[in-house]
């Protein structure tokens, strides 16, 4: 039977009861003080960008870390942001570079931790393609958290564009994708879906270079900066691809984002895009299915090299312990398996370890993990081969050749000077 307590015992559980609520409280603190914490840098702001990164914050806090997320439109502006606040002694504890030869300086001046014992217990050299650790392994060490495999140049298609200009068959070859644009175009519907920016017309030149010049031609005129490939006449050809496909594109292409090009293909406006496997997040936050409601070619042919890059964490230097702890966190919980599926379930790439099992992910992504299966086809993106600058002195020349009437050999010349060391 329930018996109300005295006065003096009521005053001594209350104490005891603040005690323990103190006790509690401190104790509670105390954890949220010490978990690792993390200022994550990236540029992941669309719509399908936002919700993959997300996989990765769950993953962290899941973990016992504590998230705070610094996202920065554009990925120019984020990594000048991030490359400032190393500088001036302001770093966050992670910032997104792609992996390519961006942060390649910030190497060289000591300035990033590197992640040698997770690389090493985690196998990165017998999983991860060498385009990749080509870029992030320097004299012997690790310094970047590659968290998947982009490629830059799938060609996706509206199905029901397709449907509406007749055209029944997959183009398999350079020919057969001009006949469809073709097609397209005298249907009423866009061809080519493109934003006129710079690097997307990179990534035209790119596709134009793998499909239509070939692997051999693609390294001689990137890796090699060969005069010799660059004035031939293979090499006009591929230019002249290029150009032609100017002719695809609508009146409000110029300054267009890549996700708004890829929404003409998911409202049945235009048919052809050509951009990186980040596009197919956009089509899956559209509801749509791969095979269904669009279709997607790695390759005008079966032996065209698959051009990739991808996304990576660096870790700014500090001998900061927790800040370290912080990092490494970062690392591990971004590789884990389950947080490497669903990440890139929605980012629409690949896995970045070769022993995750993505035998769940769409179709697009089985062509890509069985194209990866032939490690001669794995051929890094074009700034994996060029330095910003060079990079940079050549899409301007490939702008000012999409815009203007340039001759094609005045092109020529212009790209084997801007190749130049």
């Amino acid at each position: 039977m329930y018996k109300q307590s005295s006065g003096a015992a009521r005053i001594a559980w209350t104490l005891l009861a603040t005690a323990a609520f103190a006790v509690a409280g401190h104790s509670e603190a105390a954890a949220v003080a010490t978990a690792p914490k993390a200022e994550v840098m990236h540029w992941w702001t669309s719509s399908s960008e936002s919700a993959a990164v997300r996989k990765f914050a769950e993953a962290y806090r899941a973990a016992g870390g504590v998230w705070g997320d610094t996202a920065i439109a554009g990925a120019d502006q984020a990594k000048a942001v991030a490359i400032n606040r190393i500088v001036g002694g302001n770093a966050p504890t992670a910032a997104q570079f792609n992996t390519t030869k961006q942060f390649r300086d910030l190497i060289d001046q000591g300035s990033l931790n590197n992640v040698d014992d997770i690389a090493i217990r985690d196998r990165w050299d017998q999983l991860m393609p060498a385009p990749i650790l080509d870029v992030i392994k320097v004299k012997g060490h690790f310094y970047a958290v590659p968290v998947d495999i982009h490629m830059s140049t799938w060609i996706w298609y509206s199905k029901a564009a397709f449907k509406k200009a007749g055209i029944v068959k997959e183009p398999a070859t350079p020919d057969e994708l001009f006949a469809a644009l073709d097609k397209l175009k005298a249907a009423g519907l866009v061809g080519l879906a493109h934003g006129g920016q710079p690097w997307q017309e990179n990534i035209l030149f790119q596709a134009m270079l793998a499909n239509v010049g070939g692997k051999e031609l693609y390294l001689q005129v990137l890796r090699d900066r060969s005069p010799k490939a660059i004035n031939s006449e293979a090499f006009k050809k591929v230019l002249l691809a290029f150009k032609r496909l100017q002719t695809y594109v609508d009146a409000g292409s110029p300054n267009r984002n890549w996700n708004d090009a890829t929404a003409m293909l998911i409202n049945g406006r235009a048919g052809v895009q050509i951009m990186g496997d980040w596009a197919k997040g956009e089509f899956a936050a559209a509801k749509q299915s791969a095979g269904k409601d669009f279709g997607c070619i790695a390759g005008l042919g079966p032996n065209v090299p698959y051009l990739i890059q991808g996304d990576a964490f660096v870790f700014p230097k500090t001998n900061n312990p927790d800040a370290v702890r912080a990092q490494k966190l970062l690392a591990t919980t971004m590789l884990a398996p389950t947080a490497q599926l669903e990440f890139n379930k929605l980012k629409g790439a690949l896995p970045i370890l070769s022993n995750v099992d993505a035998s769940t992910m769409d179709l697009c992504a089985q062509a890509g993990m069985a194209i990866m299966k032939d490690k001669t086809r794995a051929v890094g993106m074009i700034e994996v081969f060029l330095t910003p600058d060079q990079n940079g002195a050549l899409q301007d020349v490939l702008t000012t050749f999409w815009n203007t009437r340039m001759p094609v050999e005045k092109a020529q010349k212009s790209i084997a000077s801007a190749l130049q060391d």
